[in-house]
């Protein structure tokens, strides 16, 4: 069975490559990484050229181009060295200095083509938003080549962001796991923040991603997984992520510095007691493995840990954020005097000295309940499935 055989979706740039006129006319620029690859896995820059799209440069996020950027890191802009096009950085790069590339850059219309994987906090939909915002206020188009939202689409997770606590890990009222599409949330979006910020929508188009249905996780679509990031190694690891994540901004290893980040969460003070009581809690669809590691960088770098690997056992009842906040009130009971939280240090743009926690959840309800000793479960509740908390408008598969 060849690999076109397997693939059950047609991804929105996969779409585009075959009919380059879904873009509309003009000079286009192309919002991208490494995991902007069709089916066969050709990157999409050159395959548009050779289609004839009039691509005249690329756009990075965090992470750069080529995905070699850690966490808060990307690449130097320059110009691409398959395509010959200038290549712009986008990372940490907002307001009117975002306008001023968009004109200089010279596009009529941006294409945004970039795997998210279905976490508030995953910065790639906040790229979307702030190039949105733009598009808007400078009479760029925006079209969105849609993709697969790889956790599938009939589950969200998690309040919406409280505007206060704003940052490029959350810039609008979105649940931490959303169950949308990056084509439904911008829709969504340009329903709602972007008129606030740039006075009007932006002219937006969303190319679909044909054959997806709202019950496929990234395995059932067939095509090929490409790492979106440094620490988003499988499928298994975005299945995690809008849970672990959140360790994030506590005082625990998430894994980085080893080769199974956002799988494994440890510290020095952790003890026999943790994975015991983890298995306790009979949370859905995980078990936990008590486990030592030493990270190679990151928190804790070069030190034993002890913690816990979270293996899935059913996706389909896993729930990532209600398990992680599990883990939290866990952590808080067993070590009142080494837990602790992290503050924002910088790295994310708009944190200032907050807890970073306060920026992931989007507000400081978690930290507080759980510092408390309070049940903090009922805050992971969904203001609705998927769509219903956006509006139904917004989506665009069953």
């Amino acid at each position: 069975m060849s690999r076109d055989d397997r693939v059950a979706v047609s991804t929105g740039i996969a779409r585009l490559h075959a009919s380059p006129g879904l873009a509309g006319p003009g000079r286009l620029g192309l919002v991208t990484n490494h995991t902007g690859v069709l089916p066969d896995l050709r990157p999409a820059a050159p395959a548009l050229l050779d289609a004839g799209a009039r691509l005249i440069a690329l756009f990075g996020p965090e992470h750069g181009l080529h995905g070699t950027g850690q966490a808060g890191e990307s690449e130097a802009a320059q110009a691409d060295p398959t395509t010959g096009l200038p290549v712009h950085d986008t990372y940490r790069c907002s307001g009117e200095r975002l306008d001023k590339l968009l004109v200089d850059s010279g596009v009529d219309a941006l294409v945004y083509d970039l795997q998210d994987i279905g976490a508030r906090f995953y910065t790639y939909v906040w790229t979307m938003f702030d190039l949105m915002v733009s598009a808007a206020r400078t009479g760029v188009r925006f079209v969105v080549a849609d993709r697969p939202n790889p956790l599938g689409g009939l589950v969200s997770e998690g309040p919406l962001l409280d505007p206060a606590w704003a940052s490029f890990v959350g810039r609008a009222a979105v649940p931490v796991r959303h169950g949308l599409t990056c084509g439904e949330l911008a829709r969504h979006l340009n329903n709602s923040s972007v008129p606030q910020l740039a006075s009007s929508a932006a002219d937006l188009t969303v190319i679909e991603a044909a054959g997806w249905q709202r019950a496929m996780d990234a395995e059932a679509t067939g095509l090929p997984w490409v790492a979106p990031s440094p620490n988003i190694p499988t499928p298994a690891t975005a299945t995690l992520y809008p849970g672990t994540c959140l360790f994030e901004g506590t005082n625990l290893s998430e894994g980085r510095g080893t080769t199974q980040p956002f799988e494994i969460v440890g510290a020095p003070y952790i003890d026999a007691r943790f994975a015991p009581s983890l298995a306790e809690l009979a949370l859905p669809g995980v078990h936990f493995r008590d486990l030592r590691y030493v990270p190679t960088f990151h928190k804790h770098a070069g030190r034993p840990l002890r913690g816990v690997q979270l293996h899935i056992t059913d996706r389909k009842v896993f729930a990532p954020v209600r398990t992680a906040v599990a883990m939290l009130a866990t952590l808080r009971r067993l070590y009142p005097d080494d837990f602790d939280w992290r503050t924002a240090d910088g790295d994310v743009e708009g944190t200032g000295h907050r807890h970073f926690i306060d920026l992931l959840w989007g507000s400081d309800r978690l930290r507080r309940a759980v510092d408390a000793g309070d049940d903090p479960l009922p805050l992971c509740d969904p203001p609705a499935p998927p769509g219903r908390w956006a509006g139904d408008d917004v989506l665009l598969y069953s």
